[in-house]
């Protein structure tokens, strides 16, 4: 769920929100992709210390371990706002940098397009491929093949089953 700025500003720190404002609409579009991707790292390290005091937190209440330091700040419920809101700012630097990469892959996608375009029709107007005539070549030759045929004479064909009911006909004869 998105939170307002309001709720950004009251849950978390200068810093992080100093951090966090530059990935808000306007001020986004004037980050390039080399400041973007450092403004991702520093919102993952803060996003980081964040969850750590979330678990924390949540081990202390369960019972399952002791207090770190004196205090922390604020209740249980803080902390899980501010890596929501840390999280909700990394979601927006992530979408800001696909956006800006897929608009460098259409305008260079463009760039090709009419280099290609421009290729295709100078290739009209060069020198047409010379005319064939019947001196040309001589063209494909035929291979001949290296299996052997297997030629069966046809006094064999149907031999074998002949062969077959003449010698069931013998038996069929002793039997009877």
């Amino acid at each position: 769920m998105s939170q307002s700025r309001a709720t950004e500003r009251s849950v978390l720190t200068s810093e992080q929100l100093e951090i966090v404002d530059k990935t808000h609409h306007p001020a986004i579009y004037d980050v390039d992709a080399k400041e973007l991707h450092a403004l991702r790292k520093q919102i993952r390290n803060e996003k980081g210390k964040v969850r750590t005091l979330v678990r924390q937190r949540q081990r202390e209440a369960r019972g399952k371990a002791e207090a770190r330091g004196n205090s922390f700040p604020g209740n249980t419920e803080q902390p899980l706002k501010r890596k929501q809101a840390l999280s909700a700012a990394l979601k927006r630097v992530n979408r800001e940098l696909v956006r800006q990469r897929a608009l460098e892959a259409r305008s260079s996608n463009g760039d090709a397009a009419r280099r290609a375009l421009a290729a295709k029709r100078n290739a009209n107007f060069e020198n047409p491929l010379p005319q064939q005539d019947r001196t040309s070549g001589g063209g494909m030759q035929p291979v001949p093949s290296t299996r052997r045929r297997k030629i069966i004479p046809g006094s064999q064909i149907g031999s074998v089953s002949q062969q077959n009911k003449n010698a069931q006909a013998r038996r069929d004869k002793r039997a009877g």
